[in-house]
């Protein structure tokens, strides 16, 4: 069998505090395969964000990486130097955050934004990262997206801003994508948009997606497998269908009947 593209090993995180150092991930492991959907599960607090955050060494002091690995295509990014990071970052692994009308410029226009994108990471720049960032947008069906590119981040409903973050995600063609709660302050019908969305990409684009959420009704539609966590803990994972159709750690049990 080939080597997983996403491979986390024992990962912990700790803040450090007068009192001493809290684990706030703890010895997590879990792997990802090429064109495969992880849906990462747990209440608020759980360290499901932190856990993301920690794979790109996003995490901000007090906050630090204290053990384990995160090999991704091979390479163990908690060992590169920060320069070779920054072109894994968004090039290879895309991040949709959780909130759009935060993770966006309120000043600049998406498509100024989009092409910043493109031209950060050396793939267009000038008129040619404006037609991309147009053909992006189409790509994740916006509407008149020629016309739209010329918007502001104000001037688009929750779920367009949120399907303009899926579109910088994507935007150089990554392997992986990190979606943290995506649908999150969406009202129903558009959750449902933005998560055919995510799986209409997967397809066209063949790249893995980790989604994290807290509610299992989106794991069950969109993922391959699931794993669950408390308290910085992974307590279960495996196929979708079998941790849903019979979950075997209590605090799974309790997510299951609570959100099925």
């Amino acid at each position: 069998m080939s080597a997983p593209l996403l491979d986390v090993q024992r990962l912990t995180t700790v803040f450090e505090g007068r009192a001493g150092s809290l684990v706030a991930v703890d010895d997590v492991s879990f792997t990802l395969g090429a064109g495969e959907t992880l849906g990462l599960v747990g209440e608020s607090g759980s360290g499901k964000t932190l856990t993301a955050l920690s794979l790109l060494r996003l995490v901000q002091p007090p906050g630090r990486i204290a053990a384990g690995r995160v090999l991704f295509e091979g390479r163990d990014l908690l060992a590169l130097g920060e320069e070779e990071l920054r072109r894994v970052r968004g090039a290879r692994i895309g991040l949709v955050f959780q909130e759009a009308s935060a993770a966006l410029n309120p000043v600049f226009t998406i498509g100024n934004q989009l092409a910043e994108v493109l031209a950060v990471h050396g793939l267009a720049a000038g008129k040619s990262a404006r037609e991309r960032a147009i053909e992006l947008l189409d790509a994740v069906r916006i509407g008149d997206p020629r016309h739209r590119a010329d918007d502001y981040p104000h001037q688009l409903s929750g779920g367009m801003r949120q399907r303009v973050l899926i579109a910088m995600a994507i935007a150089c063609r990554p392997a992986l994508v990190i979606a943290d709660e995506p649908t999150a302050s969406l009202d129903a019908t558009v959750q449902a948009g933005i998560l055919a969305l995510l799986a209409e990409m997967r397809q066209a684009f063949g790249l893995s997606l980790l989604l994290i959420t807290h509610d299992f009704r989106i794991i069950a539609g969109i993922a391959d497998r699931v794993a669950v966590m408390q308290r910085g803990r992974l307590v279960e994972q495996g196929p979708v269908r079998d941790v849903v159709g019979n979950p075997s750690h209590p605090y799974t049990q309790a997510l299951v009947s609570a959100t099925l």
